[in-house]
């Protein structure tokens, strides 16, 4: 089975037709294709989970969705997808699958369509069951020890012993969980399962590393402690020991598929460099508070047991930090590469769009290739007279006649006429011969007794009769045959029939 299958492009199109691009993506993640889920929608998925817009819970439940499954790979890539979430998405993700009653419930899954199948069931199960144990333990601590901040200054340093016997045991139920996935090189077959054992040996090493710091925080306040708690931390040393064999071997496998070796922490030196005698140290403590009898041992010897202990264990937790370290110098590697191409690929774009600049054939370009700083024509602005008489620059308007201004100005104190001036003025000056067509352009008779009355405000009050008031109630131009406007639209009445 390779490619995706008719029902993942059928899925896929369904939610492209609800305008769900979250459920798409979920799709697209977990298909029947035998490899791990793709780069490009595991990050869609985590950007998803930073935009305050995006329902998580709609996004838990498609993944819950995919795992009712019957194919093996569509629910591997499922739970895949949401433990990639869970490390690398915004941290309401996982404070949702927290919240939740039940997670995934595939303890008894099993693929039957063929030998693989059965395989990978296997695999599934006990994955399910690591993915649940990490929720639960958010759960009771409320953080994520794979997140949790290290070193002197850390969380688990710096925890009070009554909380620090209570959050080791958790961390020790999840590395139980995650070491029971026990895989072996031989069983990393395809892309799937190598994707989903990544995930954890990336936990393994950032919860180890908690892990080992919560054991020293302990061994250093363990001969203060009292009677019960001695009890307590002896019991959680003992499983501390038995764990470091179990995450060595773990580490092994990682090697021998290929992870570099300067990925993987050296654990060999805290089992090395442990004293042997800083158990019997312990017992010997513990002993001692419960009235039993026991050889005698000095303080300084005591002291110096515990020292060495504590710094071997300090050495092996600063090689988990490099180690951590290495990871996020490799991710910032990563990201200003992509960055680069991606600031490559836009230069590239811009050099491929045609350029604006102005060339010889440009109508707004001059002979010697500069731009013309000739003043440009407006159409609509006034024209300029010279002499009283109007000149029009512009073939348009070289249709019309040219208008002449009625009277002088010096004889009668009028303003001159433009071209843009009131069409119902007289145009007596005008050529008589040429026929007005525009029977409102008439050659109105200039009374004295009419002239325009000026204020001392400057405005003009005209003092026509009724009988020339173009508007008035009583006045019309076709049936007034004294006026100016009739004989000119008699005559232009003439021209047209005479023409037809």
């Amino acid at each position: 089975m390779s490619g995706q299958s008719i029902t993942d492009r059928i899925t896929a199109a369904q939610h492209s037709v609800t305008g769900s691009a979250v459920s798409k993506t979920v799709c697209k993640a977990t298909t029947h294709e035998i490899m791990g889920p793709k780069k490009k929608h595991l990050d869609y998925l985590i950007h998803c989970t930073n935009e305050m817009n995006v329902n998580i819970p709609q996004l838990a439940d498609s993944l819950f969705e995919r795992t009712t499954n019957t194919s093996w790979v569509v629910v591997f890539k499922s739970l895949i997808t949401t433990h990639h979430l869970m490390v690398y998405g915004n941290e309401r993700f996982i404070q949702y699958l927290a919240s939740r009653n039940t997670l995934f419930n595939l303890s008894n899954f099993l693929d039957k369509s063929g030998l693989q199948g059965y395989d990978m069931s296997t695999f599934i199960r006990r994955y399910s069951r690591y993915l649940n144990e990490k929720a639960v333990s958010y759960r009771q601590v409320a953080f994520d020890f794979t997140k949790v901040k290290r070193g002197v200054d850390g969380v688990m340093r710096t925890m009070n012993t009554e909380k620090l016997l209570k959050t080791i045991p958790i961390i020790q139920n999840q590395m139980d969980a995650l070491l029971d996935f026990n895989v072996n090189a031989n069983e990393l077959t395809n892309g799937v399962i190598n994707a989903a054992f990544m995930l954890l040996f990336k936990d393994s090493i950032r919860l180890f590393a908690a892990y080992n710091e919560g054991i020293i925080n302990l061994l250093e306040k363990y001969f203060d402690m009292k009677k019960t708690q001695c009890k307590e931390g002896l019991d959680i040393y003992k499983k501390f020991l038995t764990r470091m064999t179990r995450i060595s071997e773990f580490l092994k496998v990682a090697e021998q598929v290929g992870i570099d070796r300067g990925d993987i922490p050296d654990l060999s030196q805290f089992t090395v460099c442990a004293p042997s005698s800083l158990l019997e140290a312990l017992e010997q403590h513990l002993a001692s508070l419960e009235g039993k009898k026991v050889k005698d041992s000095t303080a300084a010897s005591r002291a110096s047991t515990l020292s060495n202990a504590v710094s071997s264990l300090a050495s092996t937790g600063m090689s988990f930090t490099k180690v951590d370290e290495r990871e996020k110098q490799a991710a910032l590697e990563e990201e200003q590469a992509r960055l680069k191409a991606l600031k490559e690929q836009r230069l590239k774009e811009l050099s491929k769009r045609p350029s604006f600049s102005t060339t010889d054939t440009s109508p707004i370009s001059t002979t010697g290739g500069t731009i013309s700083t000739a003043p440009t024509i407006d159409l609509f602005s006034t024209p300029s007279c010279s002499n009283g008489a109007v000149k029009m620059e512009s073939d348009l308007f070289d249709l019309q006649p040219t208008f002449q201004p009625s009277m002088q100005s010096a004889s009668t104190g009028l303003p001159v006429a433009t071209a843009w001036a009131d069409p119902f003025t007289s145009t007596e000056a005008g050529d008589d011969s040429m026929p007005n067509l525009n029977p409102f352009l008439s050659k109105l008779v200039v009374d004295a007794s009419h002239l325009p009355v000026v204020s001392s405000d400057g405005v003009s009050f005209s003092s026509r009769t009724s009988a020339h008031e173009m508007f008035g109630d009583r006045y019309n131009p076709f049936t007034d045959t004294n006026s100016s406007v009739s004989t000119n639209y008699k005559r232009t009445v003439r021209i047209e029939h005479s023409i037809s």
